[in-house]
């Protein structure tokens, strides 16, 4: 088994490559930065510094069939799409045109693409497993996060569409992780209240210990994303999987 994770240069896809790796599984990393703290796997640990929200340098890495390589004809490949952003933050009027491209192109366009490339490029596979990172956001609306709920709700109905299309050895989930302690919530408390309503909201979870540590949410996504119960619903939340 080999697995390929987005984002994992900080925060929760640190984690996830840390307890994959952990487990034994090799994996192979993709963010603007290569994360020093991943070196001590050795060899297990492949990492590949790529903007994901530059479709041009995705299109062009894609190209070079780095991740069949990676794959090398493994009989079970897991794909996490965890990279992603909460910019633009503001409603309509204070977004900025660029902004919302590279949201679009980062939390939706590079996961895509990433995920009818790991079918490709892993013809010897019977088991793909593919979990996108989504966010009770995606299911919820939040003022001044039309964006990325908009983003994470595409996760959420891509994976409903493609366990139609029915890919032999193929299981999706896009995965909502709860709320993490990570530095997309410190970028949630530091944004505008004129812009994000709800920061209060925020802010009380962290006052009050609500966040969830990376690595505990690592290892409960991880636990699901290897048993036999994953993907069998397109669409969960990790909390609800956690309490049963």
């Amino acid at each position: 088994m080999k697995a390929i994770v987005t984002g994992t240069s900080r925060g929760l896809g640190a984690a996830i490559a840390t307890t994959l790796l952990e487990r034994g599984i090799p994996v192979l990393g993709l963010a603007r930065q290569p994360n020093p703290t991943l070196t001590r796997f050795g060899v297990d640990c492949t990492q590949s510094a790529l903007d994901l929200s530059d479709l041009a340098a995705l299109t062009h890495w894609l190209s070079r069939d780095e991740m069949a390589r990676f794959l090398a004809d493994d009989d079970a490949v897991l794909l996490i799409n965890n990279a992603g952003t909460v910019a633009p933050v503001g409603p309509l009027g204070m977004q900025g045109s660029a902004a919302v491209a590279q949201a679009v192109s980062l939390n939706v366009a590079a996961p895509l693409m990433l995920a009818d490339t790991l079918v490709t490029a892993s013809p010897a596979a019977t088991d793909r497993r593919i979990l996108h990172v989504s966010s009770g956001a995606a299911r919820n609306a939040y003022a001044g996060w039309n964006v990325y709920c908009a983003t994470k709700a595409a996760l959420d109905h891509h994976a409903r569409a493609v366990v139609e299309d029915g890919v032999p050895g193929l299981r999706i989930c896009s995965l909502a992780p709860g709320v993490i302690d990570t530095d997309m919530q410190v970028q949630v408390r530091s944004s505008d209240e004129t812009r994000f309503p709800a920061r209060e909201r925020f802010e009380a979870l962290k006052r009050d210990g609500a966040l969830v540590p990376p690595a505990v949410c690592a290892e409960r996504l991880v636990g699901y994303l290897l048993s036999a119960d994953f993907g069998r619903a397109p669409v969960g939340d990790l909390r609800e999987l956690s309490a049963r």
